[in-house]
């Protein structure tokens, strides 16, 4: 049964407002997933891979844009916080690779794009986006901030765990002898548990629908790579 278009319900604008929202979200995963499942396959099985190889950098920018889309405060305190992760993390790594006494003897190859002092700029970001979702994950768990944070530094090293075998496959960076240290862990480790803290301490609106389903797939790609990879 019809009704005239005067007596039909129309929605409220909050309502319609949060549909909007869960479709954008929804558009998010989906672009996401099918990058994620476009190199998976490419690299896991293409005869070729140094053509999916080319899109890692912008793969990397379009995952932290939709995260910052759905980030719902991008105050100023956000900024710094986002600013001071990227340079901080960077340096950090330029003293690593520098010196070798930090996370061990390694060198970064092409993969990355544009590098200064032989670390790519897309490092800093990359760390920002791991400290960003480990700390919003973080959140889920009601416990003192210091836990938070150890939890949060750990939820950094396991993606690190699982990121580091196809990282040496595919040339993103190499050790010397071929060889991924302890030490590299253990650094990894204390940089995350320092921004950890540095994360909880500072005060923005630390909620995003959107990281859970980055790190899991996040995981679950680098994890699979890992294993086809052997």
């Amino acid at each position: 049964m019809s009704f005239p278009e005067s007596t039909q319900q129309v929605p409220p604008p909050q309502l319609a407002a949060a549909s909007a929202y869960k479709r954008r979200l929804r558009v998010a995963q989906g672009v996401l997933l099918l990058f994620h499942v476009t190199g998976f396959i490419g690299l896991a099985f293409s005869k070729d891979p140094s053509f999916y190889l080319q899109f890692v950098p912008l793969n990397l920018l379009l995952t932290m844009l939709l995260l910052l889309a759905f980030q719902p405060d991008r105050s100023a305190a956000f900024t710094v916080f986002c600013v001071t992760v990227a340079a901080v993390s960077f340096f950090v790594e330029v003293a690593g690779v520098q010196t070798g006494r930090l996370f061990g003897q390694y060198e970064y190859g092409p993969v990355l794009g544009w590098k200064w002092m032989g670390v790519p700029l897309l490092i800093g970001l990359n760390w920002l986006m791991l400290t960003y979702m480990a700390g919003i994950l973080g959140e889920y768990v009601r416990v003192p901030s210091f836990v938070r944070a150890l939890i949060a530094a750990v939820l950094v090293v396991g993606m690190d765990i699982c990121i580091e075998p196809v990282a040496v496959r595919y040339d993103f960076w190499t050790w010397q002898y071929n060889v991924i240290p302890m030490q590299n862990f253990k650094a990894w480790f204390a940089l995350a548990l320092i921004l950890q803290v540095y994360f909880n301490r500072t005060y923005f609106v630390k909620r995003n629908p959107l990281v859970p389903f980055v790190y899991l797939l996040q995981l679950l790609f680098f994890f699979g790579l890992s294993m086809v990879i052997r």
